[in-house]
């Protein structure tokens, strides 16, 4: 009987966000006849931890505190061991920092497959973190992104296009029925059936101090549109350390016209509710709250970064406005709040465009294929184990945490 090529996927932590939603996603939904999976992290927390509970998926841990000390080589040491040990045949990271965490340990211990991904266009980024991850992402045998914006970023600072695969992220659209739920939050927050809500979905959490998911600005549309709507109400959903300043930002609009929800689980529900979905993010790679937002049927105004423009059609799934700019914001959202019928017509084709080009079983199936068709063209020699890791025995699959 053939064995199942063993798939090692590196996370961060699993804390609320797009990138983690993707990877839980994909961790379940892979074809367990097809990959054996085990999962490492460099914080075994978070809400989306629960996810793999009771699944048998081995978790392992390598906790550091920064990427550039002593500590943090011995842990891509112990994880090259690990990786070799345990005789991995596809290493795949997500994100920044587990790409320079593990992509060179799996370099290094000779797995057969080395997959990095790159998920966001990094206009935050600083140009030595660029640099590094143009480096280490040059030991991978192929960098994933998740839009084509993306890809031609990266393609600007020198990666080789050749080696740049594009799968889009995948919403799965059975959680988001447009009719399941509808009336639940407007009770909860005793918001009358008539009443506009506009809503921004998003983790409140600044990257080097800065809010990139944009909600100041959704805040300052609201400020305008309340005297043009003075029964909307603007719901924002999410948490994080940014939150408590942007609560005092809203204070300007009123007592009870824009609510701060919190971190939900049901944003499903929640999106049932909702008018206008609003991403006013100042950078992305594709956002995962519009797809999300187009896949429960609700109209949706979102800046014109990243991969968003591949997800919405002007005029037909959506508006696109600039980024940072508050006034295009609020025109557009009030051009849907005073117009019911396009906000239907808007809200079932951004539907059928997710049911067309964004399902997440295209997301795995072609997540799947990747997998298979770089372990066939992986180099004998990869297969045999780096020189530098040849000496370490082999024993059965890492099962336990590597802490310090």
């Amino acid at each position: 009987m053939q064995t199942r090529p063993r798939l090692l996927q590196f996370i961060t932590s699993f804390r609320i966000g797009g990138t983690e939603k993707q990877f839980v996603s994909l961790g379940r939904g892979l074809d367990a006849e097809r990959f054996d999976l085990r999962i490492a992290c460099l914080a075994r927390s978070g809400e989306l931890l629960q996810e793999f509970d009771g699944r048998g998926t081995p978790i392992a841990e390598y906790l550091i505190r920064s990427l550039y000390d002593m500590r943090s080589l011995g842990r891509r040491l112990r994880f090259a061991r690990d990786l070799r040990r345990s005789r991995i045949d596809i290493v795949h990271s997500f994100g920044f920092y587990p790409n320079l965490f593990a992509v060179p340990a799996a370099w290094i211990a000779g797995a057969p497959v080395v997959l990095a991904s790159i998920r966001d266009t990094g206009e935050f980024w600083s140009p030595a973190q660029r640099r590094a991850q143009r480096l280490v992402c040059g030991l991978a045998d192929r960098v994933l992104v998740n839009s084509r914006a993306v890809a031609d970023s990266l393609a600007a600072e020198g990666y080789d296009r050749s080696r740049i695969t594009i799968i889009s992220n995948g919403v799965d659209l059975s959680r988001f029925d447009p009719e399941r739920g509808r009336g639940l939050l407007r009770r909860e927050l005793g918001i009358r059936p008539a009443t506009p809500v506009v809503a921004v979905v998003a983790r409140l959490n600044p990257i080097g101090g800065m809010e990139i998911k944009g909600v100041g600005h959704f805040l300052e549309a609201a400020a305008i549109l309340a005297g043009r709507f003075p029964d909307a109400r603007f719901l924002v959903v999410g948490d994080g350390p940014a939150r408590a300043g942007l609560e005092r930002m809203a204070r300007r609009l009123g007592p009870r016209r824009v609510v701060f929800t919190g971190f939900r689980r049901d944003v499903a529900r929640i999106l049932a509710d909702v008018s206008v979905a609003v991403v006013p993010s100042l950078s992305d790679g594709l956002s995962n709250s519009l797809l999300e937002a187009m896949a429960a049927g609700v109209p949706v105004v979102a800046t014109r970064v990243g991969g968003n423009p591949e997800a919405v059609e002007e005029g037909v799934t959506g508006f696109l406005v600039p980024p940072a700019d508050s006034g295009s914001l609020a025109r557009s959202v009030g051009l849907l709040l005073e117009n019911a019928a396009l906000r239907a017509q808007l809200g079932r084709a951004a539907r059928r465009r997710i049911a067309e080009r964004f399902s997440m079983q295209q997301m795995i199936r072609s997540t799947e294929e990747l997998y298979a068709s770089l372990l066939a063209d992986s180099a004998p020699s990869r297969r045999a184990g780096s020189f530098l890791m040849r000496a370490t025995p082999r024993a059965p699959a890492v099962q336990g945490s590597s802490r310090p």
